[in-house]
C-alpha cells in the first residue's frame, strides 16, 4: 500500500494535474501514515510556498477559490498538533525566505485603503500566529531583523486602520471578496465564543486534523478567525526578544526611528485614547489585552531609542559644547549623530495619521519619550548624578519647542542651547504661530513638568552655583509665555503655573501681580473642574509663601491688584471655601506679627486707595447733582463709585477671614504684640468711622437732591436719567453699607475676644457722645434696634447680609450685657434684652414659605438672599441658651415650628442636595435635635412636642371616622385657631383619652381610618419624635403625648385593612408607634402616665389593639420582616413596661394579674382550637395563625421580664413566681397543640412550621427557663419537679436529631444552642432530689455526651460558612459553660478526649480540616469558660499537647495557601487565647517558643489585601499576647520574637510600596482589648528595619517598584532627604 502512494510528490509537480486535486493530495498525503515521503513536512510546505509564490508572480495561474485553498491548508499544517510535535521531537522544518516577503506583501495589501485582497485577512493573521508559534517556524523572520521590522509596521498600520474605521462598517479584518458574508458571520461566531480562542503561548494551539475526504477547502470551513490584536502582541513578544538580542544598538535605534516609532507612538495614542473605546468594543478589544500590547510598544521605544550605549551621542548632542569639540564626531562613538533631533523630526513629520490627529499624538509622545528618558538616564553616581539631571533638563528644553510653545528668544534656554543643523539632518519643524490645540499643548507640559518634578531634575543651589541659573531662565521663560499666552478656561492652565511654583516660586515671583490677577481676584467664574485647578493652585499660593515666612509680601502683592481697576464689572467673589480653608490653615502657622502685618496692610490699603476715591467721586457726584448735569460722565462716576465699593467689600472681608484665623491674645502673649493689635483695632475704629461718616453724608446728599427744583425744560430728560442711575447708586451704598457692618462687627468680635483672654489689652473707650447716666452698651443695643446706621432709604430693602450682621452685633452687645452683673440690674435693661432677642428672632422673617432647601457655606460674605434663612437659622439655634430666656411663648412657638417643618422637609427630601461642609436648614434642625441642649431649654422642649402634637391631631381631623367620633376629636373640631399654640393637655382632658382608649380596645372598633399618605406623615411626625430625649419632657408633656400615641395605637387603622396589604404600611406605622412607645416609658417623668392609666389596663389595649388587627387580616404571613419587626417592638414595649411596673412597685399584682389573667382566660382556649384548623376555617389565609404567634409572643416576653426581677426580696418572688406559674400553665397546652401536625380537609398542616422552629425553641426555652427559676425560689422542702418535663425532653431531643443533620437557619442554630444549655441545666438541678439516682447520672452523662457530639458535628457542618460559626460562638461558649459549671472530672475527660482525636493532622492532610477546625474552635471557647478547679487542672494540664498538635496544623496548614483564612487564622487565634488565659499556667517555655516557631511559617507574601489584613492582625495579637502575658520568655525567645515581628514591617512596606500604590490601608488605629479584659493594655516603641542584604519586591507581581535591598533602599531615602554627603 504505501508503494501505491509514492508517486503523489510527482503529481503535485506535474502541470497536467488540476489545483483542486492537487489540494486533495497535499492533504491526503499530511494526514496518511502510508504515504511515503522523504522529509514529507518539508517537502509540503516548500510545495505550498512555491505554488503561492508562483501564483503572485504570476508564474502559475488558477482559481481565487484554490488560492484560499492555498492559504487555508497552509493555515492549517501550520497549526497541526502533528507538525508541533515533530519540532518538539527536534525535526527541523522551516520555511522559505519568499514565505516571508509574501507575507509582508499581503499584510502591505490588507492594510491599503480601499484595496480589496482576494484572501481573507483573518486567514493572513492566523498564519503569521501559526508560524510565530514556534521558534523553529519563526525563524524565518527572527533571522532576519529587517524583516520583522518590517513586519510589525505593516501589523501596527493594519491595526492602526482597523482603529480608525467607522464604526458603522465591518471590520476590516474579515472582509473579502471571496469569503463574503459567510466567513464575517463565522469569524464574528468565533470571536464571539471565548473557549475556542486559545491563548498566545509557546505550545501550539490544539486544532483538528486535516480531513482528505473533504472538499478542496472551502474558505468557511477553513478559515480560523485569528484576532488581529493577539497576532500583534505576539509578534511584539517576539520583536522585543529579537532587539535585545541585537549586537548593534546604533541599527537598532535607527530601524525604529525611522520605520517603527511613527507607527507605534500612533497605535499606542489609539488604544489609550479614550475616543476610541467605542472601537474597542466594536472590535471585541479586551482590556487586559490592549494593556499587554502598550507595555510592549514601550518596552520597544525605551530599549530602542535609549539605550545604555547612546548616553555619550545624547551628551554630545544636548550638553552644551565646549569651544574644540566641534572639530571631531560626537565623542569619536560610533552612535548616531543627532539622536533627538531625528527621533523630533520623525514625530513631526506629517503623513503618517490624519491631520487632525498628528498634534495629539506629537504632544502625548512628547511626555512619553521623557518619561523614558529620564527612567533611563535620569540617575547616575557621584558625580555624574548632576550631570545626568542636567542631560535629562536640555531633553526637556528640546521638547517644549516641538510642541509649538515658543519660548521667548533671548530667553537663556535658546541662548544656552544653540540647535545645530547638520547635512541630512533636519530639525523638528517651527512654525511661529500658537499650537494647534492650547488644551493638549498644556497638558504635554503640565505632565513634563510634574516628570522633572517627580525626579528630582531641579537643584536650586546647583543651577545657581554650577550652571548660572539656566534652568530657573527656562523656567521662567516658559511661566512668561504661560501669562502672555494665558489660558484661564483650561484646567491644565492652572496646574502648569502650580507646577511651576512647586518647582522654585522665584520661577513666577516676578509675574506674581499678573498670576494673582488672572488666576484668582480677576479670573471669571466657571465650570467645576477649572474652578477646582483653580481652587489647587491658590492653596498651593498660600502654602508655599506661609512656609517661606513671607505671606505678608504675598499679600501685598495681593492687595495692589485688588485695589487696581477691575477688568470686569463682574469681579468673582475674592475668598471661596476652599481658599478660606487654606487661609485659616496657613495663618495658624503664621506667626502673630506677621497676621497682624497683613492687617495693617489691609486696612492701609482702604484708607489710601479706596476712601479716597469714595469721597472725591462723592463730591463730584453731589456737585453734578446740585448743578442738575446728568451726563455720561455722570454714569462713569457711577460705575467707580460701585467699583469702588466692591473692592472695599473684598478687602472687608479678607480682612474679617485673616483676623478671625489669628490666633486671639492671652495672658502669655509679648507685650510689643498685644500693643501691635491695639494700634491695629484702634486704625480700625478710625476707618469703620470714616465710612459711616461717608454714609451719613451719604443720607444728606439723598435728602438735598430731593428738594432741589429743576427747570422745566430739563425736567423730562433729567428724570430718565435719574431713574436709571438710581438702582446703581443704591447698589453702590448697599455694597458699602455690608462692608463697613462686617468690619464693624470684626472689630466687635476680635475687641471683645482680645478683652476677655488677655488682661494686658486695654478695650477701646466709649464715643464722647454718650451720655454718663447711660451704659454704652445699652445705647449700642438702642441705636442697632433703630437701624441708625442704615440709610432710611435703604432699611425697607436691607440686604440679607446688612440684616445678618445687624443682628450678629446685637448679639454680641447682648452677651456684653449679660457678662455685666450690674448692669443686670437696671430697670430698663430686661425689656432692652427681650426686645434685641426678638430683633435677632426676626419672627416674621421665619414665617415666610420657602421655595426649597437653603444652602449656606458658613461664610458670612457669602450670604445671600439664596442661604440667608440657612445663615440665620444657624444663628438662632447657636445661640438659644442666650436669646431663649428672653422670647416670648409666642416667638418660642415659631421657633418650635420651624424646627418640626425643617425636620419634615429633611425627611421628605432625604437631607439631598447639601454639598460636604456647607449648612441646610435641615441639617441645623438634625443637629439641634441631637444635642443635650435642646433638652435643657424647657420651654422650647415642650413647645416643640406641642407643635408636633398638633400637626399630629390635625392628621387625625383630617381622616376618616367612620362609626364612632371620641371624644378627643369633638373638642378638637370645636377648638379654634387661638388655641393652636396652647399644649396639648389644654385642649382636651387627658381622663378623656383614658375614656376612648379603653373603649376603643374593649369594643375593638377603631375611629380613625388613615390613607396611606395620612400615614406616612403620621411616620415622618413619629421619627421626630424617636429623636427628641424623653427625659427632657415635663409630666405634662409625656402624658399629653404618651396618650395621644396610644390612641393612635387603639383607634387608628388603615383603610386598606381589608385585605392583607402586600407593602406592609400599617405594620410599618404600629413599628414606629411602638418603637417610639417604648422609648417614652424611660422618661423620667413617665411615672404621671401610670397615675392615669394603670400599667395593665396598658399592656391589655395593647395586645388587644394588635390581636383585632391580625384577626382583621391587617398584616401579611408571618414570615414577612415587617410582620416580625412588628413582633420585636411588641415583645420590647411588653417587657419595658413590666421592668417599669416591678421597679417602681406601681401596684405589682394588680397590674400583672390583670394582664396574666387576659392572655390565660379567654384568649388562650380559644387559640387552642382555632390554631390547628386555622387556614381550613378562616375566610382570611393565615389570620389565626398571626394571632397564635403575637399571642405567644406577650405570653414569652411577659415571663421574661418577670424572669429577670426575681431575687429581688421575697415577697415581689412570691407575686412573680405565682404570676409565672400561670403563664407557663398556658404556654404548655399551647406548645403542644401547636408542635401535634393536624389534617384538615385532607391536608395536613404543621402550625410549628408556619410560626417558624426558631420562634418555637424560643417559647419553649422560656417556659424552660421560667420554671427552672420558680424552682430556685422556692422553699428548700419542697420537692423540686418540672411541670412540663416531657415537652421539654421531646424537644431535647428533637433538636438533637435536627441540629447538625441538614442545612439549618442560623436563628434555628441560635434558639437551639440556648435551650440546649437551659434543659441541661434544669435535668442537672431536678436531678438531685430524686430517688434513683445512679439512674439519673447515666441519663445525665448521655445527655451531656450526645449535646458534645451534636455541637462537634455542627461546627463541622460544610454549609456553615465562617461568619455564621462567628455568630454562633457565643452561644457555644454559654452551652459549654453550662455543661462544665458543675461537671465532673469523668464528664471533663470525655471532652479533653474528643479534642484530642480532632485535633489529627492526618485529617487535615485528607482534606477534612472542617473537623479539625471543630476541635480547634472549641478549644478557644473552653479556655475563655470558668472552670471548676478539677477541670481547670486537667486541661492546663493536657494544654502543652494541645498547643504541640496545633503547632503542627498551623505548619501542615500554611503548605495550602486556600486554608489561610478558614483555617490557619482561626487556629493562630485559639493559640493566643491559650496564651492570654495561660498566664501562670503555661510554665514552661518551650511551648511559647512553639507558638513564635508556628507564627514564623504563617504566610504573609503573596496574599490578597482582605487576607493580608486577617493575617496580620492574628499574627499581631498573638506577638502581643507573648510580650504582655509572657515576658519571661521572651529573654530566650528574643530572636525568633524580632524575625517575626521583621517580618510583619516588611508585609507592612510590601501593602504600601510593594503593592504598586494600588490598594490603601485603613488609618492606624488602636483596637480595644476584648470583652471581659479587664487587664491593662501597655505599648511598646520599637524600631526595626530589614537587614541590608534583604530583597523586596512587589508581593502582586506587578513592576510599579523594581527590586531593591533593605540596605539600598536605606540608602536611597537617606540620599532624598540629606543630598549625596
Amino acid at each position: 500500500m504505501a508503494a501505491i502512494y509514492s508517486g503523489i510528490h510527482l503529481k503535485l509537480k506535474s502541470p497536467h494535474t488540476q489545483w483542486e486535486d492537487k489540494l486533495k493530495l497535499a492533504r491526503f498525503a499530511w494526514i496518511s501514515t502510508q504515504c511515503l515521503l522523504p522529509n514529507k513536512e518539508q517537502v509540503l510546505l516548500d510545495w505550498c510556498t512555491h505554488a503561492l509564490t508562483g501564483r503572485y508572480n504570476q508564474k502559475v495561474e488558477f482559481s481565487e477559490d484554490v488560492l484560499e485553498g492555498l492559504w487555508c491548508y497552509l493555515d492549517d499544517l501550520l497549526h497541526s498538533k502533528k507538525l508541533h510535535s515533530l519540532l518538539k521531537q527536534g525535526k527541523t522544518v522551516s520555511l522559505r525566505l519568499n514565505m516571508a516577503q509574501l507575507l509582508l506583501d499581503r499584510l502591505q495589501e490588507c492594510a491599503r485603503v480601499g484595496s480589496k485582497s482576494p484572501v481573507c485577512v483573518s486567514t493572513i493573521l492566523s498564519v503569521c500566529q501559526g508560524l510565530f508559534s514556534s521558534p523553529a517556524l519563526s525563524s524565518v523572520f527572527t533571522t532576519k531583523y529587517d524583516l520583522i521590522v518590517d513586519l510589525l509596521a505593516k501589523l501596527c498600520s493594519l491595526a492602526c486602520c482597523e482603529l480608525q474605521q467607522p464604526l458603522l462598517t465591518e471590520p476590516l479584518v474579515t472582509e473579502s471578496v471571496t469569503c463574503g458574508d459567510e466567513v464575517m458571520t463565522e469569524s464574528h461566531q468565533i470571536d464571539l465564543d471565548h473557549s475556542q480562542i486559545d491563548p498566545i503561548t509557546e505550545n501550539p494551539p490544539v486544532e483538528p486534523e486535516l480531513d482528505a475526504n473533504k472538499p478542496p477547502a472551502k474558505p468557511k470551513e477553513n478559515v480560523r478567525s485569528a484576532n488581529l490584536f493577539d497576532v500583534l502582541l505576539q509578534v511584539l513578544s517576539c520583536y522585543l526578544s529579537v532587539q535585545r538580542q541585537q549586537a548593534n544598538p546604533n541599527r537598532v535605534s535607527t530601524m525604529v526611528t525611522n520605520q517603527l516609532i511613527q507607527p507605534l507612538v500612533l497605535l499606542r495614542h489609539l488604544l489609550t485614547s479614550g475616543e476610541f473605546a467605542a472601537a474597542h468594543t466594536h472590535l471585541r478589544l479586551r482590556q487586559q489585552l490592549s494593556r499587554d500590547v502598550r507595555i510592549k510598544i514601550d518596552s520597544i521605544l525605551q530599549l530602542a531609542l535609549f539605550p545604555s550605549e547612546h548616553l555619550t551621542a545624547y551628551k554630545d548632542e544636548l550638553l552644551p559644547s565646549k569651544e574644540e569639540s566641534g572639530k571631531r564626531g560626537p565623542g569619536g562613538a560610533k552612535g548616531p549623530l543627532k539622536p533627538v533631533s531625528a527621533i523630533l523630526s520623525k514625530l513631526s513629520a506629517p503623513g503618517y495619521c490624519e491631520p487632525a490627529l498628528h498634534y495629539t499624538v506629537k504632544s502625548n509622545t512628547m511626555s512619553l519619550l521623557f518619561k523614558f528618558f529620564v527612567e533611563s538616564y535620569g540617575k547616575g553616581r557621584g558625580e555624574s548624578d548632576e550631570t545626568h539631571r542636567m542631560l535629562c533638563f536640555y531633553f526637556l528644553t528640546r521638547l517644549v519647542p516641538t510642541l509649538d510653545m515658543h519660548l521667548d528668544e533671548n530667553s537663556p534656554a535658546k541662548a544656552d542651547q544653540p540647535v545645530p543643523v547638520t547635512p541630512g539632518q533636519k530639525s523638528p519643524p517651527s512654525s511661529p504661530g500658537p499650537p494647534e490645540s492650547w488644551s493638549l499643548a498644556l497638558l504635554a507640559v503640565e505632565s513634563l513638568l510634574n516628570q522633572t518634578l517627580s525626579a528630582d531634575i531641579y537643584n536650586v543651589a546647583a543651577d545657581r552655583i554650577r550652571h548660572a541659573e539656566v534652568q530657573l531662565k527656562f523656567y521662567g521663560a516658559l511661566g512668561q509665555m504661560l501669562f502672555n499666552h494665558a489660558q484661564p478656561s483650561i484646567p491644565a492652565w492652572y496646574r502648569c503655573l502650580k507646577a511651576l511654583l512647586s518647582l522654585n516660586h522665584l520661577i513666577i515671583e516676578p509675574d506674581l501681580d499678573q498670576l494673582l490677577s488672572s488666576a484668582w481676584v480677576d479670573s471669571e467664574c466657571m465650570e467645576a473642574r477649572v474652578q477646582r485647578a483653580r481652587q489647587l493652585l491658590v492653596c498651593s499660593l498660600l502654602q508655599t509663601y506661609t512656609k517661606l515666612r513671607q505671606l505678608p509680601r504675598f499679600f501685598s502683592e495681593l492687595l495692589t491688584v485688588i485695589c487696581q481697576p477691575a477688568s470686569d464689572n463682574l469681579r468673582p467673589p475674592l475668598l471661596s471655601e476652599g481658599a478660606s480653608a487654606s487661609l485659616r490653615t496657613c495663618l495658624l502657622d503664621t506667626p502673630s506679627s506677621q497676621g497682624l502685618e497683613i492687617c495693617s496692610l489691609v486696612l492701609e490699603s482702604i484708607r489710601t486707595h479706596i476712601l479716597p476715591d469714595m469721597v472725591q467721586e462723592e463730591r463730584e457726584a453731589e456737585k453734578m447733582e446740585i448743578d442738575g448735569e446728568v451726563d455720561d460722565n455722570g454714569a462713569k462716576k457711577d460705575q467707580s463709585r460701585k467699583d469702588a465699593s466692591k473692592k472695599l467689600f473684598s478687602l472687608s472681608q479678607l480682612l474679617h477671614v485673616v483676623l478671625f484665623s489669628l490666633k486671639t491674645l492671652d495672658n502669655a502673649s509679648p507685650l510689643p504684640i498685644v500693643r501691635q493689635s491695639q494700634a491695629l483695632i484702634v486704625e480700625m475704629q478710625q476707618v469703620v468711622k470714616e465710612l459711616l461718616n461717608l454714609l451719613s453724608t451719604e443720607k444728606k446728599a439723598v435728602k438735598t437732591s430731593s428738594v432741589q427744583s429743576t427747570p422745566r425744560k430739563r425736567k423730562n430728560h433729567l428724570e430718565q436719567k435719574k431713574s436709571e442711575q438710581m438702582s446703581e447708586y443704591n447698589m453702590w451704598e448697599q455694597k458699602t453699607l455690608d462692608a463697613t457692618l462686617l468690619l464693624r462687627y470684626t472689630l466687635v468680635e476680635v475687641g471683645t475676644l482680645f478683652d476677655i483672654h488677655c488682661s494686658k489689652y486695654t478695650a477701646l473707650t466709649a464715643a464722647a457722645s454718650e451720655t454718663e447716666d447711660r451704659a454704652p452698651v445699652l445705647t449700642q443695643i438702642e441705636s442697632l434696634l433703630s437701624s441708625e446706621i442704615v440709610p432710611s432709604h435703604l432699611q425697607p430693602s436691607c440686604s440679607p447680609l446688612s440684616r445678618l450682621l445687624l443682628k450678629l452685633l446685637t448679639l454680641q452687645q447682648m452677651k456684653k450685657v449679660l457678662l455685666d452683673t450690674p448692669l443686670l440690674s437696671e430697670p430698663n435693661t430686661a425689656a432692652l434684652l427681650i426686645s434685641a432677642a426678638q430683633f435677632i428672632l426676626a419672627k416674621s422673617e421665619l414665617e415666610l414659605s420657602l421655595d426649597g432647601e437653603q444652602v449656606w457655606d458658613g461664610q458670612i460674605a457669602s450670604v445671600t438672599s439664596s442661604s440667608y434663612l440657612a445663615a440665620h437659622w444657624y444663628l438662632i439655634t447657636s445661640n438659644l441658651p442666650l436669646i431663649a430666656p428672653y422670647l416670648t411663648g409666642e416667638d418660642v412657638g415659631c421657633v418650635a415650628d420651624m424646627l418640626v417643618g425643617s425636620l419634615l422637609s429633611r425627611q421628605t427630601n432625604g437631607g439631598k442636595g447639601c454639598p460636604p461642609g456647607s449648612l441646610s436648614v435641615s441639617l441645623v434642625s438634625s443637629q439641634l435635635v441631637q444635642s443635650p441642649i435642646l433638652a435643657e431649654l424647657p420651654s422650647l422642649f415642650s413647645a416643640t412636642v406641642c407643635s408636633l402634637s398638633d400637626r399630629i391631631v390635625s392628621v387625625l381631623k383630617a381622616a376618616h371616622i367612620p362609626k364612632v367620633c371620641p371624644t378627643l376629636l369633638k373638642i378638637q373640631e370645636k377648638g379654634t385657631g387661638a388655641c393652636e399654640r396652647l399644649p396639648l393637655s389644654t385642649l382636651v382632658n387627658k381622663e378623656t383619652i383614658v375614656e376612648d382608649i379603653l373603649a376603643s380596645s374593649k369594643a375593638g372598633e377603631v375611629s380613625v381610618l388613615l390613607t396611606d399618605t395620612q400615614s406616612k406623615e403620621l411616620v415622618d411626625l413619629l421619627q421626630i419624635l424617636t429623636s427628641l430625649n424623653p427625659d427632657g419632657m415635663n409630666s405634662e408633656d409625656i402624658s399629653s403625648v404618651f396618650l395621644l400615641l396610644f390612641f393612635m395605637l387603639t383607634s387608628t387603622s388603615n383603610q386598606k385593612a381589608v385585605e392583607p396589604p402586600e407593602s406592609g404600611g400599617e405594620a410599618l406605622f404600629l413599628v414606629k408607634l411602638l418603637r417610639i412607645l417604648t422609648c417614652f416609658l424611660e422618661g423620667r417623668n413617665f411615672q404621671s402616665v401610670l397615675k392615669l392609666i394603670h400599667g395593665g389596663t396598658l399592656l391589655q389595649a395593647s395586645v388587644s389593639s394588635l390581636l383585632w388587627r391580625s384577626n382583621n387580616g391587617a398584616f401579611g404571613v408571618t414570615s414577612s420582616s415587617d410582620w416580625l419587626d412588628l413582633i420585636k417592638e411588641a415583645q420590647g414595649f411588653i417587657r419595658a413596661l413590666v421592668q417599669l411596673i416591678i421597679i417602681r412597685n406601681s401596684s405589682v399584682r394588680l397590674n400583672l394579674d390583670q394582664f396574666v389573667s387576659y392572655l390565660t382566660t379567654e384568649e388562650m382556649s380559644n387559640m387552642k382550637i382555632v390554631a390547628p384548623s386555622s387556614t381550613a376555617v378562616s375566610g382570611k389565609p393565615g389570620a389565626p395563625i398571626l394571632s397564635v404567634h403575637l399571642l405567644l409572643a406577650s405570653l414569652t416576653s411577659f415571663s421574661q421580664a418577670m424572669t429577670s426581677n426575681l431575687g429581688k426580696s421575697k415577697q415581689m418572688d412570691q407575686t412573680l413566681t405565682q404570676m409565672l406559674t400561670r403563664t407557663t400553665a398556658s404556654l404548655g397546652p399551647a406548645v403542644e397543640s401547636i408542635l401535634k401536625p393536624q389534617t384538615v380537609s385532607e391536608s395536613p398542616i404543621q402550625p410549628g412550621s408556619v410560626l417558624g422552629q426558631a420562634f418555637v425553641v424560643e417559647v419553649v426555652t422560656v417556659m424552660l427557663h421560667c420554671e427552672l427559676s420558680s424552682l430556685s425560689v422556692e422553699d428548700e422542702n419542697k420537692q423540686k419537679q418540672m411541670r412540663h418535663m416531657a415537652l421539654y425532653r421531646g424537644c431535647c431531643q428533637q433538636i438533637l436529631k435536627e441540629i447538625s443533620c441538614a442545612h439549618r437557619p442560623l436563628d434555628f442554630l441560635v434558639s437551639s444552642l440556648h435551650f440546649l444549655s437551659t434543659f441541661y441545666k434544669a435535668v442537672e438541678k431536678t436531678r438531685g432530689e430524686r430517688e434513683e439516682e445512679e439512674k439519673e447520672g447515666k441519663e445525665l452523662d448521655e445527655l451531656y455526651m450526645q449535646i458534645l457530639q451534636n455541637v462537634h458535628r455542627l461546627l463541622t457542618a460544610s454549609w456553615l460558612s465562617a461568619s455564621d460559626v462567628c455568630e454562633l460562638e457565643p452561644a457555644v461558649q454559654e452551652l459549654l459553660r453550662h455543661l462544665l459549671e458543675k461537671s465532673t472530672t469523668g464528664r471533663f475527660n470525655l471532652l479533653l478526649l474528643l479534642i484530642k482525636e480532632g485535633l489529627d493532622t492526618g485529617k487535615l492532610r485528607a482534606g477534612n480540616y472542617r473537623e479539625v477546625l471543630s476541635a480547634v474552635i472549641i478549644i478557644k471557647l473552653l479556655s475563655c469558660c470558668q472552670l471548676p478547679e478539677p477541670c481547670s487542672k486537667a486541661l492546663w494540664l493536657i494544654a502543652p499537647q494541645i498547643i504541640s498538635a496545633m503547632v503542627f496544623l498551623v505548619k501542615s496548614s500554611t503548605q495550602d495557601v486556600s486554608l489561610t483564612v478558614p483555617f490557619t487564622v482561626p487556629t493562630v487565634t485559639s493559640m493566643t487565647s491559650l496564651l492570654r488565659q495561660g498566664e501562670g499556667l503555661l510554665t514552661n517555655p518551650h511551648h511559647v517558643l512553639l507558638i513564635l516557631g508556628a507564627l514564623q511559617s504563617v504566610p504573609l507574601d503573596h496574599l490578597t489585601p482582605p487576607v493580608y489584613h486577617s493575617v496580620f492582625l492574628v499574627v499581631h495579637e498573638a506577638l502581643f499576647a507573648i510580650i504582655q502575658r509572657h515576658p519571661q520568655v521572651m529573654l530566650n525567645a528574643a530572636p525568633s520574637f524580632l524575625n517575626i515581628f521583621y517580618r510583619l514591617v516588611a508585609s507592612i512596606m510590601q501593602e504600601g510600596r510593594q503593592r504598586g500604590d494600588s490598594d490603601t490601608g485603613n488609618l492606624h488605629r488602636v483596637l480595644l482589648p476584648p470583652p471581659g479584659d479587664l487587664s491593662t493594655r501597655q505599648s511598646l516603641a520599637f524600631f526595626v528595619q530589614p537587614d541590608d542584604e534583604a530583597l523586596i519586591c512587589c508581593c502582586d507581581g506587578s513592576n510599579k517598584y523594581p527590586p531593591v535591598t533593605g540596605g539600598g533602599y536605606i540608602a536611597e531615602r537617606f540620599k532624598a532627604s540629606y543630598g549625596q554627603n
